[in-house]
């Protein structure tokens, strides 16, 4: 009954080239119980709007977009939103690509033409680690996080900002501050966000202790309830994200 109620991962494929789009799409139709496609795209430019607008569960991507790297889409996605799992296809076995999909976590890294037995494989992989994400739901209330002795519980409001520490991440409050045994990707996706947003690379801030925003200096004002104050630097899009939400 489980199996039968789990949710189908949200799925953009990217891919320039038509027939490997099409026969990747194919493929996908077969799996369609794990998966829904809800676009295809063949360029950066439209797979990074594509994305950023679906907030997919997952991305089955190229690794060269018409001369332009997938890897810098990422970069780029990482300042703005939670990046979706990913499997990498490519015609070359490239040792430079492979460790920077590692570094990506990427699902998989899949050698053209795609064989239907591997892309079952992998994505059966991304189903399983999306059952580890809190059933896909994000929380709004009370955290429990594992530490490196044990583990911390929280209200999501007494967290000031959550920084990546490698594979770790640092969670800081206003009053103390815990190494958290999860990615800060892994964590974006428990935490609402309507709340909390990027402000780099490697930051994410609760939005709703931001008092001030100073776009000149590229930093912002952090204020507790009892009127303790952080202060942080901040990216373009970082900017641009809080403007929008405060």
């Amino acid at each position: 009954m489980k199996d039968a109620m789990m949710k189908r991962l949200k799925t953009i494929v990217v891919e320039d080239e038509r027939l490997p789009r099409l026969t990747l799409l194919q493929k996908l139709e077969e799996l369609r119980q794990q998966v829904e496609v809800v676009d295809s795209c063949d360029n950066y430019d439209d797979a990074l709007q594509s994305i950023l607008h679906h907030r997919p569960d997952l991305v089955l991507m190229d690794i060269q977009l018409q001369g332009r790297d997938a890897m810098q889409l990422l970069v780029e996605l990482q300042q703005t939103i939670p990046l979706p799992q990913v499997i990498f296809t490519t015609a070359y076995a490239d040792r430079r690509y492979l460790m920077s999909a590692i570094k990506l976590s990427a699902v998989d890294y899949l050698m053209k033409p795609v064989s239907k037995n591997e892309l079952a494989l992998a994505i059966a992989k991304a189903v399983q680690n999306s059952s580890h994400d809190t059933d896909g739901e994000v929380n709004t209330g009370r955290l429990s996080l594992k530490t490196v002795t044990g583990k911390v519980y929280l209200q999501t409001d007494d967290i000031a900002y959550i920084r990546a520490d490698g594979n770790y991440s640092r969670l800081t409050t206003f009053d103390s501050e815990e190494v958290i045994m999860d990615s800060l990707a892994a964590l974006e996706r428990k935490l609402d966000p309507a709340v909390f947003v990027r402000i780099d690379r490697s930051t994410i801030v609760n939005a709703q202790r931001v008092y001030k925003v100073n776009a000149k200096r590229r930093v912002c004002s952090l204020r507790s309830a009892g009127g303790k104050t952080i202060e942080l630097p901040l990216s373009k899009t970082g900017i641009e994200a809080l403007m929008r939400m405060i």
